[in-house]
């Protein structure tokens, strides 16, 4: 293929595309340069269909390499990059919930997107080319694909928008949001905001809406200048005979089995009728030799039937699978310190999602180090981990660490309770939140925000505000012209429904928001009613919440270590810590303390027991200690010389005692009045020019 090169400008930067030079052999390739920033993406399609799979089987990897930013991973051993790292997994899940709505989802073929950061200019983010790229590499290939999409990330500083801001001024920003969407609809949207407004959300999300429109507009005229010829993928035709005879079979009996209010009741009916319908085929079908491949048919026809009867009950009647009205919450409740030997805990319970996260305080010196192909090592002070075992949805399966739906569920919450957290100088901790989800039935993330909200109150963790959170979710019709917006979504509403949108803050404002929809997207009027909506059921669920805890405790847990900082002399920290460390390790060694020491001369001393927290303290104290003429102290004899005494009158600190300083009487031998080890009661003298202390034992 011949190498075609496009650009133009996105966000007054510009955009470099060139097809045709690299990955020649995936279905479709493209090299996306921003800035100095450049992405390789990747589309490849398998040629046959997946047998057995009854979902679309997509894959979506994002690749950080430590060569496109020009460094060496910072390991002692192992260089070569191994697992990809929370944030690479994190930018994976974006593409892949921007991409996924916008295919066929009867294609059993396995698709592989794979965009690869080949260069990094540490300026410009490679997840916005990154989708981009994705989006046009299937555009041009033989995979059929609904798009084009694109994607824009938008910020404020000082009340101006901000389309793709550098990384420092995301430091400066209200709100960090990613918006993708096609040329008129929003598909995806991934949020972080420091307490932000409903309308500021809308208005930003719209503005980078507006901002991608060029990037849609370029994936079409190069699609169109190349003109791919696309696969016939999605299965066969529908067998509409087949079609009448599941829905006549299994309509009348999900009216009744779908409108179960119990989670286990309706699991087990569903599986029921499922199984009815399979013995029900087997026999009308007994002769019939794709025997196998009508159960399979039969199978999607049963889901499709699902769905519908759940969107037309909603969009007719507004009737509920549990009976609920469209903006009415499930049953709530709230609890603090249930465990007994905590730092702090919360147990939150919606309907039969129930999260129980566990908070753990520790010294500044237990922070997280966070290394990437984007970000230097640095420390990391606050963690969220979130934890999904099989048994909270009635299954068996692997445990151990968390896959990809597990550090972006994490990953949410943390970013939703992160503008709340105080900072270092006021609540000198390592905080670490760990959300148990003990059972799920829809929305287990934002239980975690609310668990996690509770946590941090009942361990006495000084935070802004209390933050909650809620799923909402979206009917449309099958023109796309009328729609529900519902709230607090569970089972088949999720499942079957059009749109999650997750929505986190506190009263005052919005922290976090996570959205995916199943059609092309929403546009700005279901946005605003969906987060108003949203906003309504969050302050009901921070009322409950404060029956609970209305505001952090006063104290830490009994069980929580303490931690005190002092601030010492910068050019002291040499002293306290000593040749090879020895000064500070004997103190830690003596008291059982742990001592982190930063180099603005802030000195953090953490300890579980008073008396050692105060020990140290002391001894921290005197190693750093300058001394001033007429300061007293009760020092050790160290050496002696000929023309008088070294005295150690603090720990590490020697000063002069000369012969005619040590009495009023004359001394013949030093040794007949002096001893090494000897205690003595000595005053400074004076410091010589040299800082050298002199001191006087009259």
């Amino acid at each position: 293929m011949a190498i075609k090169t496009y650009s133009a400008e996105f966000a007054g930067k510009p955009l470099f595309v060139e097809i045709g030079r690299l990955a020649g052999q995936a279905n479709g390739s493209c090299r996306v340069q921003y800035g100095e920033t450049t992405v390789l993406a990747t589309a490849t399609a398998a040629k046959e269909p997946k047998e057995g799979t009854s979902y679309f089987p997509l894959s979506v990897d994002y690749e950080e390499k430590y060569y496109a930013a020009g460094k060496i991973k910072g390991s002692k051993w192992i260089k070569r990059e191994t697992r990809p790292s929370d944030e690479a997994i994190l930018t994976s899940r974006l593409i892949d919930r921007s991409l996924r709505p916008r295919f066929n989802q009867n294609i059993r073929n396995d698709i592989q997107v794979v965009a690869m950061v080949l260069s990094f200019d540490g300026i410009n983010d490679p997840d916005i080319p990154a989708l981009f790229g994705a989006s046009l590499a299937l555009m041009i290939s033989n995979i059929p694909f609904d798009g084009p999409i694109a994607a824009a990330r938008v910020g404020r500083v000082n009340g101006k928008l901000i389309i793709n801001p550098t990384y420092e001024e995301r430091l400066q920003s209200d709100f960090d949001i990613v918006v993708a969407g096609t040329e008129n609809k929003i598909n995806m949207i991934e949020a972080g905001a420091k307490i932000v407004s409903e309308e500021d959300i809308v208005k930003a999300s719209v503005y980078a809406l507006d901002e991608l429109r060029g990037l849609i507009k370029l994936q079409k005229k190069i699609a169109k200048e190349l003109s791919p010829s696309k696969k016939e993928l999605g299965g066969p035709a529908r067998d509409e005979a087949i079609a009448k005879i599941v829905r006549d079979f299994v309509s009348p009996k999900l009216e009744k089995v779908l409108y179960t209010p119990h989670k286990h009741e309706y699991i087990e009916g569903l599986d029921r009728i499922e199984g009815e319908l399979d013995e029900f085929l087997k026999t009308e079908f007994a002769a019939h030799p794709d025997i196998d491949k009508k159960l399979a048919e039969a199978k999607l026809i049963f889901e499709e039937e699902i769905n519908r009867i759940v969107h037309k009950n909603i969009l007719e009647s507004e009737k509920r699978p549990d009976g609920r009205k469209i903006d009415e919450l499930r049953e709530i409740t709230a609890e603090i310190g249930i465990l007994p030997h905590s730092h702090g805990t919360g147990l939150f319970n919606r309907g039969t999602t129930q999260a129980l996260t566990s908070l753990t305080l520790a010294a500044p010196g237990m922070e997280q180090w966070v290394e990437t192909m984007e970000i230097e090592l640095t420390k990391k002070r606050f963690m969220h981990h979130y934890v999904f075992p099989p048994f909270c949805v009635g299954e068996t399966g692997r445990m151990g660490s968390g896959g990809r739906r597990e550090i972006g569920h994490g990953a949410l919450a943390e970013r939703a309770l992160e503008p709340l957290i105080p900072s270092k100088d006021d609540f000198p901790y390592t905080i670490r939140l760990v959300s148990e989800i003990l059972s799920s039935n829809g929305s287990s993330s934002m239980a975690s925000v609310c668990g996690s909200s509770l946590a941090l109150m009942d361990g006495g963790v000084p935070v802004k505000a209390p933050a909650a959170g809620i799923a909402m979710g979206l009917m449309f019709d099958e023109k796309g012209d009328k729609y529900k917006i519902l709230t607090d979504i569970q089972g088949p509403e999720d499942h079957h429904g059009d749109m999650d949108l997750k929505v986190a803050g506190t009263k005052d404002g919005v922290t976090a928001i996570q959205m995916d929809v199943k059609v092309e997207g929403i546009n700005e009027k279901i946005l605003k009613e969906a987060l108003t909506q949203a906003k309504k059921a969050r302050l009901e669920i921070l009322e409950v919440m404060a029956k609970a805890i209305p505001a952090p405790r006063k104290e830490l847990s009994p069980y929580a270590p303490r931690v005190q900082i002092i601030k010492i002399n910068p050019e002291k920290i040499g002293a306290l810590i000593g040749p090879q460390g020895k000064n500070i390790n004997e103190i830690i060694e003596q008291t059982g303390a742990e001592i982190d020491i930063e180099d603005d001369g802030s000195v953090f001393i953490t300890s579980d027991k008073p008396e050692n927290m105060e020990k140290a303290i002391a001894l921290i104290r005197n190693s750093t200690y300058e001394a001033k003429p007429g300061d007293e102290f009760d020092g050790k004899v160290s050496r002696l010389l000929d023309f008088g005494a070294m005295v150690e009158y603090l720990p590490g600190k020697e000063g002069l005692v000369h012969v005619s300083e040590i009495s009023k009487e004359r001394i013949g031998r030093l040794s007949d009045v002096l001893k090494i080890g000897q205690v003595v009661h000595v005053r400074v003298k004076n410091i010589d020019d040299y800082g050298r202390i002199n001191l006087t034992m009259k």
